[in-house]
């Protein structure tokens, strides 16, 4: 195979991954000599498209699984798309506004309909863009989370739970969003800070003078009172507790209640209770059986309830409460109070807390054993860190509100007929069993997080007893963002244990959030964002990948950058470029020998790469994708192109060319299979050009080869690479072009340092451009004249001047050099001796400056050292 001057992804990526997917690479081997290792993918929101976030996790993932199928494990990486109800559900309506018609001209079935129709032709989007992304994953297992297996498995789930008494119906206060018009769970609310205003108002005392005054931030839900609560030791209030006030503009007579749960601290020390709109205040109305009064409707409207204010939008109502009672004099004070309100985590809308009829399923009994598997490491999170977070969360949660006012989404599973009766059942039920009446299904559905939280066992085929359930349950790794530990990762933990028995996942891996090059959260108002796909058409889905990877941690943000990512099609060009030169001296037919190579840089490279396999493997366990990049970067870009290379260059046009050829083969195959888990198509086209095999992606991953490295050949090359170091510097520092040769002497402390550089003195020579490299012991008092010096490992290096530079002038660009460093040496100190910047200026500022005063304090005495030897 040849291969092409320049390297083109376009051309390469789709080729090889319609090639592995024809020849069902991606499939588990279901080899029972193996271990299993599967991740379940984080099924992404069939209304989504590719963002950085999803990049990085499944970039993540993918090194995971390819990393595992080369270590000939038994793999599987099971894909699909999870139907996002809300989401879902406000694309279809958009789609019909845009028709003039709504959900409700429709009806539901005719509804549902179109919302498949809508998930067909769009819905598929994302899982595109994902294999544009090289995902290995095993197509002909896609799942998503409305297909009837994994539809069955909800029911199962439902139902059990309703037999179990963990799930059950009732009026509670939920978190409503008057825009999408269903109920929230707390984690789908997202916390805002902002101003409003703190109001006192003064509700009359009855049956005696005086006034009881409380504080709020909304004064329209007054209308809905029916109590006014107070501390029980608070000595202010003890006197009124018993006694009744009213309702100012609904002259409705209310007690005071004593409760511990008021603040005496805050504000008058008394409060308002409204049970129907705040939960705290339905919890005190339950312990003191208050009556609820629903004062604000689904649609974010006062009802009949709210008397003169009825039908007004809770803000309007807001404002005419306030001018009535400033009218009739209840206003005692007001001021603005930051504090946080909660907002709908899909469309912005501020949450309303109503009263309504719910399902709920009881956390508690469900957390326990949730929480005792990752304090037992039964379960591990990666980083560490994020263990306390979800103990934390876990030990006070709330029971979980999982019904929906949607259409789009698993039905829940009830059944209720008008003589009261009520059925929970795996089946549809059509004729109720104590009045023989017809019976109707519940019209709302479950949280998508319900279906969501089964995901790694219903995925696999649960309730029934698949194959592959017995081979990859529980699944080893679950990789996903640390900002949904709640959503998504504690619920699957819950009922995976629950209802299987087993831990889900062995281990949760965290990533971070994606953010610009100045640290901020991307956002569409911000415009600091990137479409991943527009990287991979101008750079190739390997530069993507390796760019996101080598600034990647477990559990740290990510910072994007278009610098990084042209950085990686850089590297992924470097790669290509040096396989080329392999090629390209490389004759027909050659057969890379076996032999074991006694060449000292064969024997060095052998044991970098040696290094580099040890180092990858141990990172790769441990999730440190970034670390394990950098250590295939690093051996690819030095070692292998800068070092190597360039050292087998002397030998590729001699007597020992098929030695040299042999190892650069040989090392270049296994590097390319260390590399492959970041840059899967780069690595393919080169592997199959070097003639590597069926393909890289089944090939085994590579185990260290000791025998090819020995460290006396490999200390030769690290006593070269330091003499070619300090070499190249003394070119440098006199100014002289790449092609100009030059003469240099080097004497070695030690009779062995000077062997050690004769093994190597044909590639030291052509790595400094050498036209000629005296080698000797040093003696006492022996020195080059006219020459300038450099300290290598185990001696010193000489570049004599003598008919290579004019000295005189030499001498006066160091003159010049030296007094420009001065003048900025005495600028720094007296920065430095500034008591004012050294006390107001940020820490960071002082610190600068003072290294900056250390380097040029050095460069100093280098370049009077030069001056004198010059002289």
């Amino acid at each position: 195979m040849e291969l092409s001057p320049r390297y083109n992804p376009a051309e390469v990526e789709d080729k090889w991954y319609q090639l592995w997917r024809d020849r069902g690479y991606f499939q588990p081997s279901m080899r029972t000599d193996r271990p299993s290792f599967s991740i379940v993918m984080p099924p992404p929101n069939v209304t989504g498209v590719l963002h950085l976030g999803h990049a990085l996790n499944t970039t993540w993932q993918d090194i995971l699984i390819r990393f595992h199928r080369m270590r000939q494990d038994n793999t599987l990486w099971l894909p699909g798309t999870d139907h996002a109800g809300i989401a879902t559900q406000a694309k279809v309506d958009e789609l019909l506004r845009s028709r003039g018609q709504n959900r409700y001209d429709l009806g539901r079935e005719a509804f549902l309909e179109e919302a498949w129709r809508w998930k067909e032709q769009y819905g598929g989007t994302i899982l595109e863009q994902i294999g544009k992304l090289g995902a290995s994953v095993d197509w002909s297992r896609l799942r998503f989370t409305l297909d009837e297996g994994l539809s069955r498995a909800v029911t199962e789930v439902f139902v059990r739970l309703y037999e179990e008494g963990l799930l059950y119906r009732g009026n509670y206060i939920t978190n409503w969003c008057v825009s999408c018009r269903t109920a929230l769970s707390d984690i789908e609310v997202e916390h805002e800070d902002e101003t409003g205003q703190l109001t006192s108002i003064a509700y009359p005392l009855i049956s005696q003078d005086g006034e009881i005054v409380v504080a709020t931030t909304r004064p329209e839900t007054l209308l809905g009172d029916t109590a006014v609560a107070v501390h029980p030791d608070d000595p202010r209030y003890q006197h009124l507790i018993g006694k009744f006030v009213e309702v100012p503009l609904m002259n409705r007579r209310i007690p005071i209640i004593a409760d511990t749960y008021v603040d005496r601290e805050f504000g008058t020390g008394a409060v308002k209770v409204t049970p129907a709109h705040d939960p705290n205040d339905f919890q005190m109305g339950k312990r003191h059986h208050l009556e609820e009064i629903k004062v604000i409707d689904e649609d974010g409207r006062m009802t009949e309830a709210a008397g003169v204010y009825a039908g007004l939008t809770r803000q309007e109502a807001r404002k005419k409460v306030l001018q009535d009672l400033e009218a009739q004099g209840r206003i005692r004070h007001t001021e603005p109070l930051a504090h946080a309100v909660g907002h709908c985590e899909r469309c912005g809308t501020v949450i309303e807390p109503l009263l309504s009829l719910q399902w709920f399923v009881k956390i508690a009994p469900l957390a326990e054993p949730a929480i005792e598997a990752v304090k037992r490491g039964v379960i591990r999170i990666v980083p560490e860190r994020f263990e306390k977070i979800y103990m934390n969360w876990m030990e006070n949660v709330r029971d979980w509100c999982v019904s929906r006012q949607l259409w789009w989404g698993h039905r829940i599973p009830a059944y209720y007929c008008d003589c009261g009766a009520m059925v929970v059942s795996r089946t549809p039920v059509a004729t109720c069993a104590q009045c023989g009446g017809s019976m109707h299904q519940d019209s709302d559905v479950l949280d998508t997080w319900f279906s969501s939280a089964l995901w790694p066992f219903s995925t696999l085929g649960w309730p029934e007893d698949t194959e592959d359930l017995a081979q990859f349950y529980p699944t080893s790794v679950l990789s996903t963002g640390y900002d949904i530990i709640f959503f998504w990762v504690a619920r699957m933990i819950m009922q995976g244990i629950h209802f299987t028995g087993e831990k889900p996942f062995s281990t949760v891996l965290l990533h971070g959030l994606v953010r610009d090059a100045k640290g901020q959260k991307m956002s569409k108002s911000k415009d600091n964002g990137v479409d991943p796909i527009e990287v991979i058409d101008k750079y190739g889905a390997d530069a993507l990948r390796i760019a996101l990877v080598l600034g990647s941690a477990p559990g740290n943000d990510y910072r994007w950058s278009w610098e990084r990512f042209e950085a990686g099609s850089h590297f992924a060009n470097k790669v290509y470029n040096a396989m080329r030169f392999v090629l390209m001296n490389r004759p027909e037919g050659f057969q890379a020998s076996e032999s074991i190579s006694q060449h000292p840089a064969d024997q060095w490279i052998w044991t970098r790469l040696n290094a580099a396999i040890e180092s990858m493997t141990d990172a790769l366990t441990q999730y440190e994708f970034g670390q394990a990049a950098r250590t295939i970067y690093d051996f690819f870009w030095d070692d292998y192109c800068d070092w190597y290379i360039e050292m087998a260059k002397v030998r590729l046009k001699g007597p020992q060319r098929d030695e040299a050829l042999s190892t650069l083969i040989h090392v270049a195959e296994r590097a390319l299979k260390l590399l492959h888990p970041y840059m899967p198509f780069v690595t393919e086209e080169l592997y199959q050009a070097l003639g590597g095999g069926e393909s890289i992606m089944i090939s085994e991953w590579p185990a260290p080869d000791p025998e090819r490295a020995q460290q006396d050949g490999a200390a030769v090359i690290e006593y070269i690479q330091q003499l070619v170091r300090a070499g190249r510097n003394l070119r440098a520092e006199v100014g002289l072009k790449p092609t100009q040769k030059a003469g240099f002497v080097a004497l070695g402390d030690t009779p062995e340092v000077v062997s050690r550089w004769e093994k190597g003195r044909a590639e030291a020579e052509l790595l400094m451009r050498a036209d000629r490299l005296d080698l000797r012991v040093k003696e006492d008092g022996s020195r080059v004249e006219r020459a300038i010096a450099g300290v290598t490992l185990g001696g010193t290096i000489y570049l004599p001047l003598e008919g290579l530079v004019d000295v005189e002038r030499e001498i006066e660009r160091v003159k010049k050099a030296k007094s420009e460093a001065e003048v900025e040496r005495e600028r720094l100190q007296t920065r430095l001796l500034d008591a004012n910047f050294v006390s107001r200026a940020p820490a960071e500022v002082v610190a600068k400056a003072r290294d900056s005063l250390a380097e040029l304090e050095a460069r100093i005495e280098r370049l009077q050292e030069r001056e004198e030897a010059l002289r």
